[in-house]
């Protein structure tokens, strides 16, 4: 339980952290040209250091953690230790080659982005190599505890490496611009070089955790069977086999916005003649800005996820007949967390993107439409989520790649057509064909009745009727423009919405038909005497 808090606890803190701090960081970049610059900058940096930390791990440290907790249970700590340190070894390799690559490619990956200056977009690019040199050994640590059923030190380590970048990328920002008066240009350059200072603090907490179990360990290397671990390099192939199609599916996200990246660009440039500044502009608004919000949404669906997914797994494993009823117990989960944050994202668009970035009436319907994509896109990736628990990987991976040459091919008619709108249109048809080719292959081989999910729907438009009325009404008579009346008028309007919701859903039945009781309500009873 603990365990499970700390993992839990990390990863929605730590992504909640990287995008609280959005709001003192771009304050400190001055104006908001100033401000569209430091994100398109910092995002063209971000997505290719994402897409080679995916491949530099390959899937190894969720694969180490397996295989120790396998010998674990055989009582062969030893093989346990040897593999996962030759695993860290070949993490280390891995990073050192990735990181080369990226170095190397930066020139490319630069000329190729919506940014006004390549040479400083390549720097920026540059500065990120350390961190992705160290990251998948890292990641390999990590596994190593997960294996050993200790997921405190996975999760903490989470939160060390969040608020220690955190904390050096708002420090280093208001010291360069303010005391030594340097540009934008150099916060941008030491706050993407943060990824590297929290993932040593990451890896020092590690380390330290790692001391402080050592007799743990040494107890467990004595009670073990001998050594006899042969083949290794036969199983890592194995395991490298085995990770490509969780490579492919953790990848699909981050692949799309480098569709976007470098595609865009080469669209309103060359096909629409529009000039650097204002292609960098759009980009910001429509993929660098919306992303940092849409990602707490889909994180949301992929914790959904994993609350299912072990149930789902072992009931694969043993043949249990009850798959299509824990299906929809998953989707109809999904459906009751997402649906009203969505909704609510959605209505205060104007106001979200206010708060975090300038305000903007275009930035705002680009933060709409992403929402809308986000509810697409955590489908879809939970789809794709209850496929691998199915033991269905290459299929997933099929369903996703099939995703990313819609993608590709919509891209440039779309975005000729639309600019930044068509961007987002063709990611949400690329991954509605993926959520439906899931859900479809899922219903035909499990049974699921997909009819079942009716009433969380019914209740989720309704509540979306309800919330696109009341801000209608509302946006006519008042329209909060400084960031302290955005926040505290979406913090009252969604506080409000979602009792709203929560009435909804228990005078309706839902509540009752997916957690068994009513919720948000505690009922008393009382003694009567006479």
């Amino acid at each position: 339980m603990s365990g499970s808090f700390w993992l839990s606890f990390g990863s929605i803190f730590s992504r909640v952290l990287g995008v609280v701090y959005l709001i003192p960081w771009l304050a400190m970049m001055g104006s908001a040209a100033h401000q569209n610059a430091a994100q398109a900058l910092f995002n063209t940096s971000y997505t290719p250091y994402a897409l080679f930390i995916s491949l530099g791990t390959a899937g190894f440290p969720s694969a180490i953690a397996r295989r120790v907790a396998f010998y674990n249970g055989e009582n062969k700590f030893l093989n346990s230790k040897r593999l996962a340190k030759v695993g860290m070894g070949l993490m280390m390799l891995s990073g050192v080659i990735c990181g080369i690559l990226l170095y190397a490619l930066a020139p490319l990956l630069s000329k190729n982005s919506p940014v006004v200056s390549p040479e400083i977009s390549t720097t920026a690019i540059r500065f990120l190599v350390p961190a992705i040199v160290i990251l998948p050994s890292m990641s390999a640590a990590r596994g190593w505890f997960q294996g050993n059923q200790d997921l405190k030190p996975y999760g903490v380590s989470q939160l060390w490496e969040q608020f220690v970048r955190v904390i050096f990328i708002l420090v280093t920002t208001y010291m360069t611009i303010f005391i030594f008066h340097k540009t934008f240009v150099h916060a941008v350059y030491l706050s993407v070089m943060a990824a590297l200072v929290g993932a040593l603090a990451s890896y020092l907490y590690l380390a330290f955790y790692y001391r402080k179990q050592r007799n743990v360990y040494q107890q467990k290397a004595e009670k073990s069977l001998p050594y006899d671990l042969e083949g290794l390099g036969r199983t890592f192939k194995m395991i490298a086999y085995e990770s490509i199609p969780f490579v492919v599916v953790g990848s699909g996200i981050t692949l799309t916005q480098f569709v976007d990246q470098l595609v865009f660009k080469q669209v309103m440039e060359n096909v629409l003649h529009k000039t650097a500044l204002y292609t960098q502009n759009i980009f910001t608004m429509f993929s660098a800005n919306p992303t940092k919000i849409t990602t707490v949404v889909i994180s949301l669906a992929l914790a959904v996820a994993e609350t299912t997914l072990p149930i789902l797994a072992s009931s694969r494993a043993a043949g249990k007949h009850n798959i299509g009823d824990l299906v929809l117990q998953n989707l109809n989960m999904l459906l009751f967390a997402l649906g009203p944050i969505v909704t609510l994202l959605a209505a205060l668009s104007f106001e979200t993107n206010g708060v975090f970035f300038p305000f903007s009436f275009l930035g705002g319907h680009y933060l709409f439409w992403n929402i809308i994509q986000s509810l697409i896109l955590g489908m879809a990736i939970n789809g794709l989520t209850l496929l691998q628990a199915l033991h269905y990987s290459k299929k997933a991976m099929f369903y996703l790649i099939i995703g990313l040459i819609v993608k590709l091919v919509l891209q440039v008619p779309l975005v000729t057509w639309l600019q930044g709108f068509g961007a987002i249109l063709a990611t949400a048809i690329a991954f509605g064909l993926v959520c439906l080719m899931s859900l479809g292959e899922i219903r035909k081989e499990f049974g699921v009745r997909l009819s079942k999910l009716t009433l969380n729907i019914v209740v989720n438009i309704a509540f979306a009727v309800i919330v696109a009325l009341a801000i209608t009404g509302l946006h006519r008579s008042f329209l909060p423009v400084t960031k302290i009346s955005a926040f505290m008028f979406a913090a009252v309007f969604g506080l409000v919405a979602l009792l709203i919701y929560l009435a909804l859903a228990n005078a309706t039945g839902l509540s009752k038909r997916i957690f068994e009781k009513k919720i948000g309500y505690r009922y008393l009873r009382y003694k009567h005497f006479e």
